[in-house]
């Protein structure tokens, strides 16, 4: 009987395993995780202390590398941050040669400089099912990832995906050890075609401090659209010709 029960069990996990990585890679569509180009542009809204800031950039990635360039505000302008792979570098115009940044450091307000990029959660975090919870007709899959790598962004997320519409609706941003430091709500007003099939793609992320909840960054995602991009635009060693 032990070995039975000990053989379900292990039959229960492979499952629950397989449902939670299921969900990530689909939600992760809808954050840039989608194979092929994007280009779309992003603004940062931070309140921070009392203090209020805008940050625009124009963000062009494909499957894992993306290339960030800062329009807006001038004294930014010209700026870039590219992804290759899971490593990053910031380059500007009084830079000889591109520097190596880590995705944890701030970008503006609450959000991290990783958090500017396409989201490719399923490859990055391992995923296992917590819970779920009713919301309405909805069930709502309450995932725990963590990360493969130390050079990600996030040590640890709580997420919270849509089982009908396979969204990411919030992110619990956790120290190693479990503690809840940011809060992230994501909406997804934007679409994409891709494939010729519509699908949505995210308009909004808002990150709270989870201390201080009048410190906030709201990340808004405007005009994606699928694009190819060559892989030439991403080699680091053209952003200091």
């Amino acid at each position: 009987m032990k070995t039975l029960f000990f053989a379900l069990l292990l039959v229960a996990t492979h499952a629950y395993a397989d449902q939670a990585s299921d969900l990530l890679k689909a939600s992760d569509q809808a954050r840039g995780g989608i194979e092929g180009g994007l280009t779309w542009k992003t603004k940062i809204e931070t309140t921070e202390d009392g203090e209020s800031s805008e940050r625009e950039f124009i963000v062009k990635a494909k499957d894992h590398d993306a290339l960030v360039e800062a329009t807006s505000p001038a004294r930014t302008k010209g700026e870039v941050y590219l992804f290759n792979d899971r490593n990053m570098w910031f380059f500007k115009p009084s830079l000889k040669k591109p520097v190596s940044i880590s995705p944890r450091q701030k970008l503006s307000g609450q959000a991290a400089n990783g958090d500017i990029a396409s989201t490719h959660y399923a490859r990055d975090y391992t995923a296992t099912l917590e819970k779920t919870e009713a919301r309405g007709a909805d069930k709502i899959f309450v995932l725990l990832l963590k990360a493969k790598s130390p050079n990600l962004t996030y040590d640890q997320i709580r997420y919270y995906i849509n089982g009908r519409t396979k969204l990411a609706e919030k992110a619990e941003f956790l120290t190693l050890q479990g503690q809840v430091f940011k809060v992230g709500d994501m909406e997804y007003k934007n679409s994409l075609s891709v494939g010729g099939k519509k699908t949505p793609f995210v308009s909004k992320m808002t990150i709270i401090d989870a201390k201080f909840k009048n410190n906030k960054s709201v990340i808004n995602y405007e005009e994606p659209k699928a694009e190819n991009h060559p892989a030439s635009l991403f080699n680091i060693n053209n952003l200091s010709r």
